[in-house]
């Protein structure tokens, strides 16, 4: 069976939920969108204007959450992908964003380039373990005030990615230029409703508001079905409460307004409940990622979202250094181990450094091997593939004998019962001395450029390269004296 993991109690998840009920009815949330009001108020929330506050009902939230669909798939360009969520199934989609690189070779941590980009993106559609994507870095990619770089950086996502990309969207106007593109990736609006190609990742401000050019640009993708990741990111402390709980009564709180505007809006729009749960660094006041904390914050986010039935995502496991090494080893390590036991439909951060300020491609590597290592502990023991009468079994070896020889152990071997690491040195210290004692580094280093340099891009069906090209132009045209630098000329 598989390994079993609590951190909060039936009472606890009963009692969060009520909290959150009722901060959203006395306090409600800050929402700048006149437009999201509106939706609001004719759903049944009340609206008190000259403060732009929207307090919401206990009948609203229950109608929302009955409202949100338990399951469906996010799809991609890659013929027969599918990520079913709440079907038992966790994938890795790398953390976002990132302002810097480090290279453990060099040993420099730099500003990042468009090929930085493009090789993060070839290894991540190399790995099976990664099933979606967000932009990993931002050199050239953040808006310059049009929708040039946005439809550039979206292009080139769904030409080196071929599995499911989720990214925000800044304005209204993007929002148009996506639903366009998207029809021409995917074969029109209907392909995308019913495949979920791409999903919309939607932050409220914590604590308690939407700002309104986000809030107006997801709402301009009505009535394409198109999957949204709700993920404020209140942080116990300065964003949010202090203490762990009331931190997550904050997230949830935040989530659960969101999803009422998200089915208000349109009814049946499939939900990733998604917070970003953290805690401040005590000293500094700045969020980073390595406490423990996080590791119970991560497990609680997906505890919670199993309460109402709904799909999944996890922020945490990250860790306070900039380099790779021992601290990041063991507060990555430390801190995905609750969260994957918890088992989300989609956890977040390989790859990522310094509160996900700093991505590494041989991190990466690293991370993918632990998050192998934490499914293999997740699944826990069971019957296996190996001896299926232990009795009988220890009666016939019989004392002071050994298995190695039973065909069941060879079975075992083969069937997953031993995990078969990819990654570290695992034979005698003689053999790693002779063969120039490797280490894990230098592996990582390898298997990632290996990866990189052997990655073929999904070709685009007849024509579609070529419509792509034409939005693009016309996409740049539209950017006031700006040219976008993150397509690669």
């Amino acid at each position: 069976m598989p390994t079993l993991l609590r951190v909060l109690t039936d009472a606890d998840l009963a009692a969060i939920h009520e909290q959150s009920v009722t901060v959203l009815g006395k306090t409600g949330m800050r929402i700048d969108s006149e437009r999201a009001r509106r939706i609001l108020e004719g759903a049944g929330a009340v609206v008190q204007e000259g403060e732009r506050r929207v307090r919401f009902p206990r009948a609203l939230v229950e109608a929302a959450l009955a409202s949100a669909p338990r399951r469906f798939s996010l799809g991609g360009r890659r013929p027969g992908f599918s990520l079913p969520m709440n079907a038992g199934a966790c994938t890795l989609m790398p953390d976002g964003e990132s302002t810097m690189v480090f290279d453990p070779v060099a040993g420099v941590r730099r500003a990042p380039t468009w090929d930085d980009w493009a090789a993060a993106t070839k290894l991540v559609d190399t790995m099976d373990e990664v099933g979606a994507y967000w932009r990993m870095i931002n050199s050239g990619i953040e808006s310059t005030g049009g929708p040039g770089p946005a439809v550039a950086h979206w292009a080139n996502a769904f030409g080196l990615f071929s599995k499911h990309v989720q990214d925000e969207i800044a304005t209204e106007e993007d929002a148009a230029w996506l639903l366009e593109l998207l029809a021409i990736v995917f074969g029109g609006r209907e392909a995308v409703r019913r495949d979920h190609p791409f999903s919309v990742l939607f932050c409220p401000v914590s604590p308690l508001a939407m700002e309104a050019e986000h809030t107006d640009a997801y709402l301009a993708t009505a009535g394409w079905d198109i999957p949204i990741a709700i993920m404020p990111m209140p942080m116990m402390g300065t964003s949010a409460p202090t203490g762990l709980r009331s931190t997550v009564v904050s997230g949830n709180a935040e989530v659960l307004g969101a999803i009422c505007l998200v089915q208000a809006a349109g009814p049946g729009t499939p939900v990733i409940y998604a917070p970003a749960l953290a805690a401040m660094e005590p000293r500094s006041g700045r969020w980073g990622g390595g406490s423990p904390e996080h590791a119970l914050l991560g497990a609680a986010t997906t505890e919670m979202a199993r309460f109402y039935g709904l799909p999944v995502t996890s922020s945490n496991g990250g860790t306070d250094h900039f380099v790779t090494g021992i601290q990041a080893a063991y507060e990555r390590t430390i801190n995905w181990g609750l969260p994957l036991l918890s088992w989300p439909d989609i956890l977040i951060g390989p790859g990522s450094l310094g509160g996900a300020s700093t991505l590494c491609l041989e991190q990466m590597v690293i991370d993918v091997e632990t998050y192998r290592m934490w499914r293999h502990i997740r699944n826990g023991i069971g019957a296996g593939a190996g001896e299926t009468d232990v009795v009988a079994a220890l009666d016939e070896v019989g004392p002071a004998g050994d298995f190695l020889s039973r065909t069941q152990t060879r079975d075992a071997v083969r069937g997953g019962d031993f995990f078969m690491p990819r990654l570290g040195y695992h034979g005698s210290f003689d053999r790693w001395q002779a063969t120039g004692r490797p280490d894990v580094l230098g592996q990582a280093h390898d298997i990632a450029w290996k990866a990189i340099d052997g990655h073929t891009p999904l070709p685009f069906a007849d024509g579609v390269a070529e419509e792509m090209a034409r939005l693009e132009t016309a996409a740049r045209a539209a950017t006031p004296s700006a040219t976008s630098s993150a397509t690669r000329e």
